[in-house]
């Protein structure tokens, strides 16, 4: 019971703060996006949209899967996906020498680990 509450908070955590800038990387004019977030002018706007995307459909892959319990083992790689966006992140900031943003990359990528192995181990949800 733990467990399942532990998961359900991080994923729910995770899926607001994906869904959220995946709404923006995907929505917003890049130049607006520069402006809050300075890389996105240093990489090309299919890149940017491609990055939110995939941070839309991990966020709902997190929650949306584990809540219908159809096809539930998304939700796990789901969270996996959001820790090779974060690796791929942390190795970017780094070579931009932007290391304060490391940690919330680690961080991030801590939450989705911990849902990755939690659901596909501690507390798997069943199909219907």
């Amino acid at each position: 019971m733990v467990w399942g509450i532990s998961l359900w908070v991080a994923q729910v955590l995770l899926a607001a703060a994906f869904g959220i800038g995946g709404i923006l990387k995907t929505t917003q004019p890049i130049p607006d996006l520069a402006e809050m977030l300075v890389w996105p002018g240093a990489l090309p706007a299919a890149l940017v949209r491609f990055i939110g995307a995939s941070q839309l459909a991990a966020a709902i892959g997190l929650i949306l899967p584990a809540a219908t319990r159809i096809k539930p083992i998304l939700t796990p790689l789901a969270a996996t996906g959001l820790i090779v966006i974060m690796a791929l992140a942390a190795v970017f900031h780094l070579w931009r020498g932007e290391a304060e943003a490391l940690p919330i990359n680690v961080m991030f990528g801590a939450l989705a680990a911990f849902v990755a192995w939690g659901r596909f181990r501690k507390a798997p949800i069943s199909p219907r």
